[in-house]
């Protein structure tokens, strides 16, 4: 019935942004025409949290985050603190257009191989 997802990131330089995921996270991508960049993501999941309001946020995961923050920094990405919750160890970085994005190495079992 679901063939897939399609994530949103609305964004007042949506073109830096676009240039971000092709040029720095380098992530595949078809033009849906006029240069729309459309991006391929690696296995995605979803989860529901408790919250007082509603609301979204985009993760990317990796297996070991030292190597993957280390070589985003190489293109000049800048990243927060890291921080290790019971889950994982967690940062941000943020997109040309000021989305905050997260980075994290799970600690939880990965439902991305069902």
């Amino acid at each position: 019935m679901i063939t897939g997802a399609h994530v949103i990131v609305y964004s007042t330089a949506a073109e830096e942004d676009r240039a971000f995921l092709r040029d720095v996270l380098d992530f595949p991508h078809v033009d849906a025409g006029g240069g729309w960049l459309i991006f391929a993501l690696p296995p995605a999941e979803v989860a529901v949290h408790p919250a007082d309001a509603p609301a979204a946020e985009l993760y990317l995961m990796c297996d070991d985050l030292d190597p993957a923050v280390e070589a985003l920094r190489a293109r000049g990405v800048d990243f927060a603190q890291v921080e290790e919750p019971r889950w994982g160890r967690v940062t941000t970085f943020v997109l040309p257009g000021g989305a905050r994005v997260g980075l994290y190495e799970p600690r939880h079992p990965r439902a991305t191989g069902l």
